[in-house]
C-alpha cells in the first residue's frame, strides 16, 4: 500500500519514537539540526535511544554528557570534539566501516533503523523531494527505516543524480526552514609544508584524470596547484568550494572521463554559501549514494583515477593509521579504503597517502618503525602506492620491506632518519651495511627533481637515492662489454647488493650523484647516472657518467654534466675534472663542448680534463643553468 505522509508543524515524538530504538540522522551540512532540536525538547520521558551517524557539520550536542541516559551516539566517523570527547570516555560508540559497505548494513538489518530524520528540498510537482547537499548514507537510511521524519527546508538546493525521495517514502513532512551550516575552505596559512605537499601531489597528476580529494589543508593546496591542469574530472565522495573554483575555471570539465563523462560523480558537498548555490540545479554534478560513488568497482572505471587521502602515521612497512592515535579514536575509515582500492585498480590510477612528515610542532616522526599501542590499520600495506610529504613522494607499489623502509626514510624529516635506519636493522629489514646520508640536493629547486623532454617522451632529472639500489643494479646488467670498458677502464662482471647498496649511499651534501629516470607510475628506471667525487683539498670534483645504450645519442650526459657544472658553482667549488679513454671520442666531446680542457695525463691511453669554474657563489650562466636537451648536440656512451 502507498502511504501518505503527515504533513504537520507540530511533531508528536511520542507516535513517532520510543525508548532503546536506534534512530539515525542525517549527515554533513543536511543535518537536521531542527528536528533533532525539537526532539530534545520532547521527549523528557524517553531514554537509552541510540543515535546513528557519520560526520555533522554542527556542535552534536546531543552527545554531551548531561544527554548520556538519554541518548548514546553510535558514529561511523568521529568528527567534532563533542563526538570524540563522548567517545574516548566511553558515552560513545565508533563502528568503523568502510563507507560503502554502510549503506548494506542498514539494508541486512546488521543495524536495523527504526527512525530517520533527514533533511530534504520542498516537494517538485511530481511529489519528489531533493536530498540536495548530502545524499550519501542518507538514502539507504531513509530506505530501510520503519518511519522516515523529513524536516522540508526551503533552502536546501536541489540536486540532481540519485537524490530523490518522493513523498510516498516518507513519513512525516515537517517544514521549517534554516540555513545550511557552512565550512569555509581551508585558507592557505602561509605554511611551507602544506604548500610543499601540494605542490608533489600535483606532480602526480596528469592531465585528463579524475579526482578524488578529501578536506583539510592538503587537499586544499593540492587543488591550487592544478589550476594550470587540463581537462580533469571528478568522482569523489565530497566536493567543496575549491572542487567549484577549478569548474568554474574550466580546469575541471570531466570531458576525458571514462565513467560518467562530462559529470562529477559526488554523494555530499560541504562549504560555503556559494558552493550550496552552485550546486542548485546544475546538471553538471551528480549527487549519489555512497553504495554507487564508494563503490570500488564504479571508482576503478575512472582511467588515472586519482584518490588523495590523509594519515596520522604510516609505519615503514607502508601500514597507514588514520582513524586513531594509540588507542584513542580521532576520525574514522570513511571513503579512503574504498578510494584507494579503487584507484590501484583504476588504468593509470594512483592512490595517494599525504601528511606532513612530523606531528607536535616537529617533536614527534609520522612515518614511524612500527604503529604506535592501541592504533589499528586502516589502509594496509598492499593497498598503498604513495607516500607524499613535505620532503617528496615515497613510491611503494611494487616495492620489497627493504626497499619500503628506504623510500619511507627518504621522506621523513631528516632528524628523524636515522633513528628510523637503527629501528629497521633489528627487524633485519635493511642490511648493516646501508648508511643514512643526507639524500637531498636544495640546487634542484623546490620539489628535489626536474621534469625533461627528450626525444619526446618525458624524464625525471633526480638524485640517486638509497632506495634505487635494485634499479642500479639492473642498470649495471644492462650495459654491453664496450659500455663498461668505456666507463670502468676495464669489464667489471658483477654489481652486488653490498656493492649497488653503497653507490647509492651517496651524502649529497658533499659528492653528487644524478640521474636520468624514466617513471611510469610506480615503475621507473634509471637511463643514465651522473656523478662527482669532491676532492676537498683541491676544492674540486672528478666527474664521470654512464648512459643505458638504448638511448645514447640523446644527450643526457650533456644534461647531467651542465647541472653538475651549475650545482658545483652553487657550492662554490673552483673546478672539476675528469679523467676519459682517449678513444672515448662521444664522452669527449660531452665534456669539451661544455668548456673542459685537457691536461697532461697521468696514464697513457687515457685524456685528462679540467673546467675552471667562476668565482665561488656566482651563478652560472644561463647555458648550463638550463639542461640541454637537443639530442643533435652530443653523443655519449
Amino acid at each position: 500500500m502507498t502511504k501518505t505522509p503527515t504533513v504537520t508543524t507540530k511533531l508528536d515524538w511520542s507516535k513517532i519514537v520510543k525508548s532503546g530504538q536506534r534512530i539515525f540522522i542525517g549527515s554533513h551540512a543536511a543535518v537536521p539540526v531542527a528536528l533533532i532540536d525539537d526532539l530534545v525538547a520532547h521527549c523528557k520521558n524517553l531514554h537509552d535511544i541510540e543515535i546513528v551517524q557519520v560526520f555533522t557539520l554542527s556542535d552534536n550536542y546531543w552527545a554531551g554528557p548531561e544527554y548520556q541516559h538519554r541518548f548514546k551516539v553510535n558514529t561511523f566517523f568521529i568528527g567534532g570534539g563533542t563526538v570524540r570527547d563522548a567517545v574516548n570516555e566511553g558515552r560513545a560508540d565508533y563502528t568503523p566501516a568502510f563507507t560503502s559497505d554502510i549503506p548494506n548494513l542498514f539494508s541486512n538489518d546488521i543495524l536495523p533503523l527504526d527512525v530517520a530524520l533527514i533533511m530534504v528540498a520542498p516537494g517538485d510537482k511530481y511529489g519528489y523531494h531533493s536530498m540536495g547537499v548530502s545524499v550519501d548514507i542518507v538514502s539507504a537510511a531513509a530506505k530501510a527505516a520503519n518511519i522516515v521524519v523529513a524536516q522540508v527546508n526551503e533552502h536546501m538546493p536541489v540536486t540532481y543524480g540519485q537524490s530523490f525521495l518522493h513523498r510516498n517514502q516518507i513519513d512525516y513532512l515537517w517544514d521549517h526552514a534554516t540555513q545550511l551550516p557552512t565550512m569555509l575552505t581551508a585558507e592557505p596559512e602561509g605554511s611551507k609544508i602544506i604548500e610543499r605537499i601540494g605542490q608533489y601531489i600535483a606532480l602526480l597528476v596528469d592531465d585528463g584524470a579524475t579526482l578524488q580529494i578529501g578536506s583539510g589543508k592538503i587537499s586544499s593546496a593540492a587543488l591550487r596547484y592544478l589550476k594550470n591542469h587540463k581537462d580533469l574530472g571528478v568522482h569523489s565522495e565530497m566536493i567543496t568550494d575549491d572542487i567549484m573554483n577549478l569548474m568554474v575555471d574550466g580546469v575541471i570539465n570531466n570531458r576525458r572521463k571514462t565513467f560518467h563523462p562530462n559529470k562529477i560523480v559526488t554523494s555530499f558537498c560541504i562549504g560555503s554559501q556559494d558552493l550550496y548555490d552552485f550546486v542548485a540545479h546544475n546538471p553538471h554534478i551528480g549527487f549519489y549514494p555512497s553504495e554507487y560513488v564508494n563503490s570500488p568497482v564504479n571508482i576503478a572505471r575512472n582511467d588515472n583515477m586519482i584518490t588523495i587521502n590523509s594519515a596520522i602515521e604510516v609505519d615503514l612497512t607502508g601500514q597507514v593509521v588514520s582513524d586513531s592515535i594509540g588507542s584513542q579514536f580521532y576520525s574514522g575509515i570513511g571513503g579512503q579504503v574504498d578510494f584507494s582500492r579503487g584507484a590501484s585498480m583504476s588504468v593509470g590510477g594512483k592512490p595517494i597517502i599525504a601528511m606532513p612528515s612530523t606531528a607536535k610542532d616537529g617533536t614527534i616522526s609520522r612515518i614511524v618503525p612500527y604503529i604506535r599501542e592501541g592504533a589499528g590499520v586502516v589502509t594496509s600495506r598492499g593497498h598503498v602506492h604513495y607516500i607524499v610529504t613535505e620532503f617528496g613522494v615515497a613510491s611503494l607499489r611494487g616495492k620489497s620491506i627493504r626497499e619500503r623502509a628506504l623510500e619511507l626514510i627518504r621522506v621523513a624529516h631528516p632528524r628523524f632518519r636515522e633513528g628510523l635506519l637503527k629501528q629497521v636493522r633489528k627487524h633485519f629489514w635493511v642490511p648493516h651495511y646501508q648508511q643514512q646520508t643526507p639524500v637531498d640536493v636544495p640546487e634542484l629547486g623546490d620539489v628535489g627533481f626536474k621534469e625533461l623532454n627528450i626525444h619526446g617522451h618525458e624524464y625525471d632529472l633526480r638524485p640517486l637515492y638509497p632506495s634505487d639500489e635494485r634499479r642500479l643494479q639492473e642498470f649495471f646488467y644492462s650495459h654491453t662489454k664496450e659500455t663498461l670498458q668505456l666507463r670502468y677502464n676495464a669489464v667489471p662482471t658483477q654489481m652486488s647488493r653490498e656493492k649497488s647498496c653503497t653507490l647509492v649511499s651517496v651524502d649529497q651534501s658533499k659528492d653528487l650523484a644524478l640521474c636520468i629516470v624514466k617513471q611510469k607510475g610506480s615503475a621507473a628506471q634509471i637511463q643514465a647516472v651522473g656523478r662527482y667525487y669532491l676532492i676537498e683539498a683541491q676544492n674540486s670534483c672528478e666527474v664521470a657518467f654512464v648512459t643505458r645504450e638504448v638511448v645514447q645519442g640523446y644527450g643526457m650526459a650533456t644534461t647531467l654534466l651542465e647541472e653538475m657544472i651549475r650545482i658545483a658553482r652553487l657550492r662554490g667549488l673552483t673546478s672539476m675534472q675528469a679523467v676519459v679513454r682517449a678513444d672515448n671520442t662521444p664522452m669527449l666531446n660531452v665534456f669539451e663542448r661544455a668548456g673542459f680542457k685537457r691536461v697532461p695525463a697521468d696514464e697513457p691511453g687515457e685524456v685528462s680534463l679540467t673546467l675552471q669554474l667562476q668565482s665561488p657563489g656566482v651563478e652560472a650562466s644561463d647555458s648550463a643553468a638550463s639542461p640541454s636537451t637537443d639530442s643533435s648536440q652530443s653523443s655519449e656512451s
